[in-house]
């Protein structure tokens, strides 16, 4: 998905009836025009016009990038 982010938005509230954290969570597809988010940042997202048929978002800022660590193998077999 070209110029697409999917954003998780997770919730989190007591059962009405036996009171345990619930979470929740929900996921938006929102537009990423320059393609500069990446797996882990923190983005805000706002509603916009509807740019297909299930991309109604795009996404304002990222509020934090997120630590990417890159791990490279020595063995080529594993």
């Amino acid at each position: 998905m070209d110029k697409t982010a999917v954003v998780a938005v997770e919730s989190r509230r007591a059962h009405p009836l036996y009171k345990k954290i619930v979470r929740r969570q929900a996921k938006f597809k929102a537009h990423d025009e320059g393609n500069s988010c990446q797996a882990g940042d923190t983005v805000r997202i706002v509603e916009s016009r509807p740019i297909s048929k299930s991309k109604h978002w795009r996404i304002a800022e990222i509020v934090a990038r997120a630590d990417m660590v890159e791990v490279k193998r020595d063995d080529p077999n594993i």
